[in-house]
């Protein structure tokens, strides 16, 4: 727009220079006799200003033409005439052109100061005789007057012509950017389905084109906790503007492909359409109409052209299309957002097969191999285009990575679980193929979130700042929507932050030790080291109080142990309520995610003497087989936990009735069979505890042999029984209780990837419940263990 109006300030000042030049001949000096103010208008124009017909007094159009005998002496008074039409007398042509009305871009009359000098003789000659004066001027410069009508109109059409020229070729300019922006056939595609380097890109990419808002300009990462705080302040009000400010579409772009009739069918959302210009073609099926439609867009990333493809979650009838899409691009990574079904809504439909195989069109797809973690699950597919027989076709490996955390309402409560999921991605996509094909439902939501997160850590870690409205803002012009809500805009600064506060911290078996030298020197400009500045981290992790609302209750206080410690509302254990009773569906537990699934561990407090009952019914309820207990009943002489088993028969808690079946003295621990008999409902389960004793009353255990034993024979004991949610807990259900959780799931992802982020690990479980480990030494015993854990074995194929 800034450049418009300035084409017509530029067309608005060569116009009035054009007339200027049509009711004047050439400047003249102005001598300096003294006038009379209020007569200025009989002046000679100063600067080759012009003199209007209406200052003249003249209803009818006129031709004035410069004085050509010597004027007045005086200082004239500069006058800008305001004419209402004026024509040009060519007595050589015959013709006589009109200017326009009153309407005309000639500047109006603006007065002039007065004048204190006294009035000339000459000067009253002058006003009293105007009328004769411009009549013998007429004659007396013939000549000259010849000549101004027709330099006047070649310069006023030449003025107009100029202009126009620029409106035209700006217009082809951009006409031609468009066009070439929208060329993304297969004819202009590379063998790795990425675009030839040397073919116009869709959208300039980001380094080339930094954010020209100046009210959401690039971010300086070390000015983005102080930035997101303040606009997080009053629910997240100067979020909402920030995102309510982007451009629905910055570029006038069409979507006549998507809105032909026969494609109608094959879009999800009739209000997600892909644009043209960045539509992603399929090679057409000969004989089929507008085969060569799929809804999927070609999305830049930070410094890549078309990194991605973003596309809608396919539908029944477009799954052939979508392997066709996957083939055609040579694409090695399919990044899945959603869920097949969410709240009872079909958004995507399941296109590839369980196991086995499965041809859709002329692609076959057969599962190779599925790995389900907490929050995402793997599949890797093999993937072979269909052909003749004799002609042997190329296989491709396809891994599919399926984000599952992603709740039904909002956004994840962390953003821990998508930067590990997004890491997998990077490390895991082939450079030589084609594009990443990211999809959710619509493929506009969270595909723009993962997308925007890719593409502006890639950006922090380059110029150690971000550009999230100016990224979302060009991205949009490639794909209608990106980031569809403000919920998804804040998550994505939330990502940013952690990533910038926490960076990453995976580490490799191998490279554990070297860490753990490195972390015992001191920070620079620090008094600690670099454990102590770890748990200093960890310990900073705001807990949310107004988010313990059910364990705060009057009726509830009595059933916590230690006030300190509560469960959020977000993952609290509900038990059933007791038929009668109000308050009764309340017992201090949380459940915690472990490494392969969700709520894998229920973390307690050690039952109260009037507690027991409801903490066997979460224990029926929730059908946990497998209790993990880390305190003693009684510690420097205080209770620590109430006996919730009998010592030998059995006993009954309400509709709860507990036997001692068995009991076994191992090393560090004692193992304990209990069968758990539900009254009410006439059914008995098997359960076994596993009473560590290696804890000592004060500090940690001098060694992880005796908690490396009882991690594995916990997970063998759930191999057996399913893998329904392991009880643990000490006393608060905080301390020996996050440890015990921190080891299992980071020895169990050693043995898995050989890999581990203890740090990540513990900040997750404090999200959870409040002081998950406690204190800085059961923090460095998570250390010392998995250290100890993988020195027992020589040779890391034996994690295997």
């Amino acid at each position: 727009m800034d450049l418009w109006f300035f084409l017509v300030l530029l067309g608005s000042g060569l116009i009035s220079v054009g007339a200027n030049n049509v009711t004047t001949g050439p400047p003249t000096t102005v001598p300096t006799s003294p006038r009379s103010p209020t007569k200025a208008p009989t002046a000679g124009p100063k600067d080759g200003t012009t003199t209007s017909a209406k200052s003249l007094n003249v209803s009818t159009p006129v031709t004035v033409s410069t004085m050509a005998s010597k004027p007045p002496t005086t200082t004239a008074t500069r006058v800008f005439p305001n004419t209402t039409a004026v024509n040009l007398n060519n007595s050589t042509l015959g013709t006589t052109v009109p200017m326009p009305p009153a309407t005309s871009l000639l500047p109006s009359i603006s007065p002039s100061a007065p004048h204190t000098a006294p009035p000339s003789t000459e000067a009253d000659m002058t006003e009293r005789n105007f009328s004769a004066t411009v009549t013998t001027q007429e004659t007396s410069s013939a000549a000259h007057n010849d000549e101004t009508p027709i330099i006047a109109v070649m310069v006023a059409l030449s003025s107009l012509l100029v202009i126009v020229f620029i409106i035209i070729v700006l217009y082809m300019l951009r006409f031609k950017k468009y066009k070439q922006a929208g060329s993304h056939s297969n004819s202009f595609r590379l063998s790795n389905g990425r675009t030839d380097d040397a073919e116009p890109q869709s959208m300039p990419l980001l380094a080339r084109s930094p954010s020209t808002n100046r009210k959401y300009p690039p971010l300086p990462v070390d000015k983005l906790e102080e930035e997101i705080n303040r606009r997080m302040a009053d629910d997240n009000k100067l979020f909402r503007e920030e995102f309510n400010a982007l451009p629905a579409c910055p570029i006038q772009a069409t979507c006549e492909a998507a809105s032909k009739e026969e494609n109608k069918e094959k879009n999800r959302y009739v209000n997600i359409l892909p644009y043209d210009h960045s539509r992603v073609h399929l090679t057409p099926v000969e004989g089929v109409p507008d085969s060569d439609y799929i809804n999927a867009s070609f999305i830049n990333g930070y410094q890549e052209k078309n990194k991605f493809i973003a596309a809608q979650g396919p539908k029944e009838e477009t799954v052939n299309d979508f392997w066709r899409m996957i083939w055609e691009q040579n694409t090695a990574t399919i990044v899945m957002v959603t869920n097949l079904k969410e709240r009872k809504e079909c958004k995507c439909a399941q296109y590839w097969p369980d196991q086995g195989c499965w041809t859709y069109g002329n692609i076959r797809v057969s599962v190779e191999d599925v790995t389900v973690l907490v929050d995402y699950t793997v599949r890797k597919f093999c993937i072979q285009q269909v052909g003749d027989v004799t002609n042997k076709k190329p296989q491709r490996l396809v891994t599919q990575f399926h984000f599952t955390s992603w709740p039904d309402f909002g956004v994840p409560f962390t953003p821990i679980g998508m930067l590990k999921f997004l890491k997998k991605v990077k490390t895991c996509n082939p450079q030589y193929a084609g594009a990443i094909v990211v999809h959710c439902s619509a493929g506009v939501g969270r595909t723009g979130t993962f997308i925007v997160i890719d593409a502006m850590l890639d950006m922090m870690h380059a110029e150690r700042k971000v550009d999230v409205y100016g990224f979302v803002s060009r991205i949009r012009a490639q794909r209608c929507q990106m980031v569809q809500t403000d919920m998804q805009y804040v998550f994505i600064y939330q990502a940013l932050l952690e990533h910038y506060l926490y960076g990453d911290t995976e580490l490799e078996v191998t490279s554990l030790e070297i860490h753990l030298q490195k972390i015992y020197n001191k920070v620079p400009g620090t008094s600690s080291n670099g454990l102590e500045e770890e748990f200093k981290k960890l310990t900073s992790i705001k807990i949310q109080n107004d988010k313990m609302r059910t364990g705060n209750l009057p009726a509830n206080m009595k059933k916590n142990r230690v006030l300190q410690i509560i469960p959020y509302e977000f993952n609290r254990v509900i038990i059933p309520v007791k038929r009668g009773e109000e308050n009764t569906d309340y017992v201090n537990a949380s459940f915690i995610d472990g490494y392969r699934q969700k709520d894998s561990y229920i973390a307690s407090q050690g039952p109260l003497q009037h507690t027991i009952e409801d903490f066997w019914r979460m224990i029926w309820e929730w059908k946990s087989c497998s209790i993990v207990m880390l305190t003693e009943l009684e510690e420097r002489g205080q209770e620590k936990c109430a006996q919730y088993w009998p010592s030998d028969g059995s006993v009954s808690y309400g509709d709860i009735t507990v036997e001692l079946k068995k009991e076994e003295e191992c090393e560090s621990y004692t193992v304990r069979d209990l069968l758990v008999t539900n009254t009410r409902e006439n059914k008995s389960r098997q359960i076994r505890q596993f009473h560590f004793h290696g804890w000592p009353e004060v500090g940690i255990p001098g060694d992880g042999k005796g908690m490396i034993n009882i991690i594995a024979a916990v997970q063998k004991q759930q191999q057996q029984s399913g893998n329904h949610p392991i009880t643990v807990h000490c006393s608060a259900g905080a301390g020996r209780t996050g440890t015990f959780c921190a080891l299992s799931t980071v020895l169990e992802r050693v043995k898995a990837e050989g890999i581990l982020d203890v740090f990540q690990t513990v900040k997750s479980l404090r999200l959870q419940r409040p002081h998950m480990v406690q204190t800085l030494e059961q923090y460095e015993f998570c250390y010392k263990v998995v250290q100890e854990y993988i020195d027992a074995f020589s040779d890391y194929a034996n994690f295997k």
